[in-house]
């Protein structure tokens, strides 16, 4: 929920926050592994909160299958490529979004977020706003319990020895 309180006034200092003559651009959010586009605790809070601070912007939120489980399922199993090709499809037909739109990723989100902003001219996206994102990747096996359990370390053996095989990488 940390991320949560700094995500909106990032929007205002970036000045995407209107001034009462001003209309806000659209919001496109993606949520990361795990979540779905609506649960009312992360990313359905995060567009009503967005929406009641910023009165009239669009957003969207970013849906992949056609139910919240298929989305929350997709977001584990689903190839990126397909995941980002999916994203430019809905982006493309959304008429509201068609001047331009402001995004916001948060964790995996934000990292599919970056493909859409290099893959997916059109519409433009005028602003990637990343929260926990790893662009810088991710090693190992995060946070698994004791860094000297040798469970552990047979994990992170066994993750080295796949990480890179065909199955995995998509």
């Amino acid at each position: 929920m940390a991320a949560l309180r700094v995500a909106v006034p990032v929007l205002a200092l970036l000045g995407l926050c209107p001034g009462p003559a001003a209309a806000a651009a659209p919001l496109v959010i993606w949520h990361g592994m795990g979540d779905s586009c609506c649960n009312p605790v992360s990313m359905g809070y995060v567009k009503k909160l967005v929406e009641k601070k910023i009165p009239g912007i669009y957003v969207l939120s970013l849906k992949i299958g056609s139910s919240l489980i298929q989305d929350m399922e997709n977001s584990f199993f689903m190839n990126v490529n397909e995941q980002v090709s999916e994203v430019c499809r809905q982006l493309a037909q959304d008429p509201q979004l068609q001047p331009g739109y402001n995004a916001m990723g948060f964790s995996q989100g934000g990292q599919f977020l970056r493909a859409v902003a290099q893959r997916c001219p059109a519409p433009p996206m005028l602003s990637l706003i990343s929260v926990g994102g790893q662009h810088q990747g991710v090693y190992g096996f995060p946070r698994c319990p004791g860094e000297s359990s040798h469970l552990c370390d047979w994990i992170r053996r066994t993750l080295d020895l796949g990480a890179y095989s065909k199955a995995v990488q998509e």
